[in-house]
């Protein structure tokens, strides 16, 4: 894998072992447990892994024509900006249909873990497919602000996590 993609990669994977860590002692209940017209931490989780997982999909297809891709420039940078700046603030989102549509209502914590770790290691395989040559490529599309590239993909995942962590916090 190119380091730099390695990096990243390395960070969200000890992004999601610190978070699912901090879930350990919880019980069924408890992860399962949510106020009115709020998501539980399980719901959060499932999240999560669906955007993730509809964008490994993504990716995947778009992959196979990473040489036709166009590079990203100035405007997927700012984009980018824009998205972090999004995650950070303290706003609330509607999660796009797409992803509402296919979260899984799975409520077993061991269960969702395993889903969400199959998911990385799909995002893994896309990535050590990827060569430094390709890093800027256009492959990965976010529902919101469009066309960006791997990195850009793999920053969001990192910033979406930290979205919705304050979340997971207030509930534990």
């Amino acid at each position: 894998m190119v380091p730099r993609l390695e990096r990243l990669y390395s960070v969200i994977e000890q992004q999601r072992h610190n978070l699912l860590a901090s879930l350990k002692n919880l019980s069924n209940e408890q992860l399962n447990a949510h106020p009115p017209t709020k998501w539980s931490i399980n719901q959060i989780i499932a999240h999560l892994i669906t955007a993730e997982a509809l964008s490994v999909r993504y990716l995947n297809k778009k992959i196979l024509g990473i040489n036709e891709a166009n590079d990203s420039s100035l405007v997927e940078e700012l984009k980018m900006i824009l998205l972090v700046a999004s995650q950070r603030l303290p706003l609330k989102f509607k999660a796009p249909n797409v992803i509402v549509e296919q979260t899984s209502s799975e409520t077993d914590i061991k269960k969702l873990s395993d889903e969400w770790i199959k998911t990385r290691v799909e995002l893994k395989n896309i990535l050590d497919r990827i060569e430094n040559k390709h890093l800027k490529r256009k492959i990965y599309k976010h529902v919101r602000v469009g066309m960006l590239n791997i990195q850009h993909a793999l920053k969001f995942f990192l910033e979406h996590v930290n979205h919705h962590t304050p979340q997971i916090k207030k509930l534990i």
